[in-house]
């Protein structure tokens, strides 16, 4: 405030104490103060919390004659604020509202800057149409902003004027990517996929626009499209990074590097394709700071939990978990290796690739090409005197019948299958002509698992309609009681201590508030999880050839809560939805 002129300090105290703002004795006084003392008035007001920031630049505005726009406690629409860069915004302390009449709206700090003015005018190429609000509400704007795509669409503009040039002198357009504006595109994609928290970016080529789209909580999402013409520098600054050949189109490519967002580093794998309208890029993303390693902090519960303690106690044999690919399978066999690491064993991993560097253990990353595949390397591992061994993944036959003879020989071996259920991975095995009598000999645990979305924290209750009623009854109507006294017990004794008290109509269920940022009114991921003890009873039906049914039938009577009744229970709980337990888990009983 002391930029402001005297006169304009009198000005704005005066309008203030008129608007019964102020108490006018105590402005009076610390006029007489400043005057012996030469500070400026407003700047005194303020340190003395006579007045605050918002009555000042009310109070200015007025003085000024521009229209005041509050912006404390307001969320800005993320298509609006898109409409200024983010860092034209910072640079001028500027927040766009919208466009009217063929201007751009923008609330400004200083709105005499006409410098300002004029360099946001030439950004968007149009007019500015200028209103104030204070500091404060300015920052509170800006930090809103999370995906500054209209910087993407200056650096696309800027590559297409580029191409277009090298290719007026015939060169390629490769020779421009390196230093292209197109890699702060991609920076900027990579930045916004990174706080959305998401999983994957897929880039996609088709007829006449490339798709930018990410997967945040499992679903996947159109964020933008961009123009054709700039898929080659794309893709090709995407090789770059990832040092694979860029003059290679007709066969796929896998590579990985890492990228620095707010001072994290984020691991990313890349995965190219040739397709029908050119090449698809899909890109991992790893944040090892973002994931829960811990078992009862991903959603695994009462029986399931227990059920997994006791066999990653045991001091050999194997643990398995199953589901599709972005279940979560890595992540679980992280969270128990975090669970059973001490001082005191050895664990030694193989994986493809290593998804999160864990200290303490010694991780070994798969390399097809220079021989070094899971079946080979198991056998390396096993002479390295390890206690425990976790092998990423048993593809084949050969894997499948070294990880039960380290299994057979003292070894704790961890790993994943591609089975729809947890009783799924003992007939998948037998098909890998693993012997019957050494797989069930060798079985600690197996678990199936899925991810959902949880609902929000903003949310509201209701009850269940007459349809998702009976789907409950139906699914765990075998786990909860009618009687409304043991419900609260049952609850406990499953793990679910959320668990609402049942009535004979219906249920007490939860829905997210749908916003920008909780899109279906979800946020964040949960696991459902099936764990079964592989008991004496069940090793029979191995050695018996029984089918996953057969298995499945038997873990319930022994008390197994399978994957659905996980998840409704879970639904019931007010973690996560009907409808999310029925997207995912649809195909089980």
């Amino acid at each position: 405030m002391a930029l402001l002129t005297k006169s304009a300090q009198e000005k704005i105290a005066e309008l203030i104490v008129s608007e019964g703002l102020a108490d006018a004795d105590l402005v009076a006084n610390i006029r007489q103060e400043v005057e012996l003392n030469n500070k400026p008035l407003i700047d005194e007001l303020l340190e003395k919390k006579i007045i605050n920031s918002e009555m000042v630049a009310h109070a200015t505005a007025v003085i000024i004659g521009v229209p005041y726009v509050e912006l404390k406690n307001i969320r800005m629409d993320q298509d609006t604020l898109l409409l200024l860069p983010k860092e034209a915004t910072e640079r001028v302390m500027a927040i766009p509202l919208g466009e009217r009449d063929g201007a751009l709206v923008v609330s400004m700090l200083d709105v005499t800057n006409v410098q300002s003015t004029d360099y946001l005018a030439n950004l968007v190429n149009k007019p500015i149409r200028v209103v104030m609000s204070s500091e404060r509400g300015i920052r509170e704007v800006l930090e809103q902003y999370k995906g500054d795509f209209s910087s993407v669409r200056q650096a696309v503009r800027a590559t297409n004027e580029e191409i277009a040039i090298e290719q007026q002198s015939n060169k390629d357009v490769k020779t421009i990517v390196q230093d292209s504006p197109i890699s702060k595109a991609l920076t900027t994609i990579l930045s916004y996929a990174a706080k959305s928290k998401a999983s994957d970016i897929h880039i996609e080529p088709l007829e006449e626009q490339l798709i930018i789209r990410c997967r945040i909580d499992g679903v996947l999402r159109k964020i933008m499209d961009l123009p054709k013409t700039v898929a080659p520098a794309l893709v090709s600054r995407v090789k770059i990074l990832a040092n694979l050949k860029i003059d290679e189109h007709r066969v796929p490519q896998d590579g990985e590097f890492t990228v620095l967002v707010d001072d994290k580093e984020i691991d990313l794998r890349i995965a190219i394709s040739p397709v029908t309208w050119g090449e698809q890029v899909v890109i991992r993303l790893l944040d090892k700071t973002g994931v829960a390693m811990k078992i009862d902090q991903m959603g695994m519960v009462g029986r399931a939990l227990r059920t997994v303690r006791a066999g990653i106690s045991k001091p050999n044999g194997m643990i398995l978990t199953s589901g599709p690919t972005g279940s979560g399978k890595s992540t679980t066999l992280y969270a128990l290796i975090q669970e059973i690491k001490s001082e005191e064993i050895n664990i030694v991993t193989l994986e493809d690739p290593v998804e999160y560097k864990m200290d303490g253990i010694n991780q070994i990353q798969v390399n097809v090409d220079a021989g070094l595949t899971f079946a080979s390397g198991l056998r390396s591992i096993l002479r390295q005197d390890p206690d425990v061994v976790m092998v990423g993944e048993i593809r084949d036959a050969e894997t499948a019948a070294l990880a039960v003879q380290a299994a057979l020989t003292g070894h704790l071996v961890f790993s994943t299958l591609h089975t729809n259920s947890a009783a799924g991975i003992l007939p998948r095995l037998l098909d890998m002509d693993v012997e019957p009598f050494l797989l069930a000999s060798t079985l600690n645990t197996v678990i199936g698992q899925r991810l959902v979305r949880r609902v929000t924290e903003k949310r509201e209750t209701f009850k269940s309609s007459e349809l998702e009623t009976a789907e409950v009854n139906s699914v765990v109507g075998r786990l909860l009681p009618k009687a409304q006294s043991e419900v609260a017990s049952i609850g406990e004794d499953l793990g679910y201590p959320g668990l609402p008290v049942m009535n004979d109509d219906n249920y007490t269920l939860v829905k997210g508030m749908v916003t920008k940022e909780t899109p279906g009114g979800y946020k964040g991921r949960a696991g459902l999880y099936e764990a079964i003890d592989v008991d004496e009873d069940i090793q029979k039906l191995i050695v018996q050839h029984a089918t996953a049914t057969q298995i499945m039938n038997l873990a319930k009577e022994k008390g197994t809560v399978t994957l659905r009744e996980d998840g409704v229970l879970k639904a019931l709980s007010g973690i996560t939805t009907l409808e999310e337990v029925n997207r995912v888990a649809s195909d089980l009983a």
